[in-house]
């Protein structure tokens, strides 16, 4: 007759739990998303740099729109990065510079500001806001921009 040393009882313990939570996965997946729950918009974001907090995308916006969220230091430059509003044609109806509200010298994310005065725009048209990554060398490989679908 075999002894069960504690070393065998643990593997069968590890490998009955293991393949109970592969079983209680496949449940949850298999049952879909809770119906009580309705999904929330996502906050436009940029890869792992710079995110709007104030507005989700395709939101309607209003005179004057005020931007904010938070970005990455290496979106600003002087503390400062810019922002643009296109209207449904994509000419250019306003622009600014979004401020940093700390210390913008750093890997980690700091917040931002940003105020945007335009001229009135049809009632439900299309737009879009662009903050751009601010690019002092004007190298093409340092460019990039996060562009929020709006309404007006």
């Amino acid at each position: 007759m075999k002894k069960f040393t504690p070393i065998n009882i643990s593997a069968v313990v590890a490998i009955a739990g293991l393949v109970l939570l592969v079983a209680l996965s496949n449940s949850a997946n298999a049952s879909g998303p809770s119906q009580a729950t309705s999904p929330r918009p996502e906050s436009p974001h940029k890869d792992d740099l710079v995110r709007v907090t104030s507005l989700t995308t395709g939101a309607a916006v209003t005179l004057p729109l005020t931007v904010k969220g938070e970005a990455r230091g290496s979106w600003y430059f002087e503390a400062s990065f810019p922002v643009e509003l296109r209207d449904a044609k994509g000419a250019v109806i306003a622009q600014t510079s979004a401020q940093a509200q700390g210390d913008w010298m750093t890997a980690d994310y700091v917040p931002f500001s940003a105020k945007l005065t335009f001229p009135p725009q049809p009632a439900g048209s299309a737009g879009t806001l662009v903050l751009k990554k601010d690019n002092p060398s004007g190298l093409p490989q340092n460019e990039n921009e996060l562009d929020v679908p709006i309404t007006f």
